[in-house]
């Protein structure tokens, strides 16, 4: 029996590289992050971290916010701290309104995360608040494969600790390798890096922010 044999790889021309049409590029709404994130296409993922109690969640909520929109539906899975009153406390200090088009989840599997949104109504822009729930889940190796190639055409938002200045459990260090844009937390700033744009910082609460850095 004759071995079947794989179809030959075809490279793409310079040509080919220039025209081909980007994917949906995201809207920012919030001036100050749309400048620094630069024209983003909506989808692989990006990646927040920081140390804990330093803005994070804040910060990921600020990010829902500016990101949705009737056209542009976000989806928030609080995996760790669940929909409790102390997330909706945090929802309120973001400035989380009934009009914002956000869908709110409390924990699910990786399996129902990529069952749910891979479906063609929906939102496109996830979110999933906290890695450190999913570790024993999905793998570093499985990240790309399992969650971020599976949801082809959504924008996968992974929140992430740090430990000794580096990103935690070992799967938040992998999503700051493929991220395409990453938030840095500190002290109620975020620094951000991205590959579309040309990175900047953005504060997340002044008068906090002023008295974790201190005054000049």
């Amino acid at each position: 029996m004759a071995e079947d044999k794989k179809p030959a790889r075809r490279g793409r021309t310079t040509r080919n590289l220039y025209d081909r049409k980007p994917s949906k590029i995201v809207s920012v709404a919030n001036p100050i992050l749309g400048e620094a994130i630069g024209e983003a296409e909506q989808t692989g993922c990006w990646f927040v971290y920081g140390p804990e109690k330093n803005g994070k969640t804040t910060l990921a909520l600020m990010l829902a916010q500016t990101l949705s929109s009737d056209e542009q539906r976000v989806a928030y899975i609080s995996g760790e701290e669940g929909l409790d009153k102390s997330f909706t406390d945090a929802c309120r200090r973001a400035g989380i309104t009934v009009e914002d088009k956000i869908v709110w989840e409390d924990y699910m599997s990786i399996t129902d995360i990529v069952e749910c949104y891979s479906r063609p109504k929906g939102p496109r822009i996830i979110f999933i608040d906290n890695l450190t729930v999913y570790q024993d889940e999905i793998t570093p190796k499985e990240l790309k494969k399992t969650l971020i190639d599976a949801l082809p055409g959504r924008l996968i938002v992974l929140i992430g600790h740090e430990e000794r200045g580096l990103p935690y459990p070992a799967v938040a260090r992998m999503a700051s390798k493929i991220a395409k844009v990453i938030f840095h937390v500190q002290g109620l700033r975020s620094s951000i890096v991205s590959r579309f744009g040309p990175g900047g910082e953005i504060v997340i609460d002044e008068e906090r922010a002023e008295l974790y850095w201190g005054t000049n």
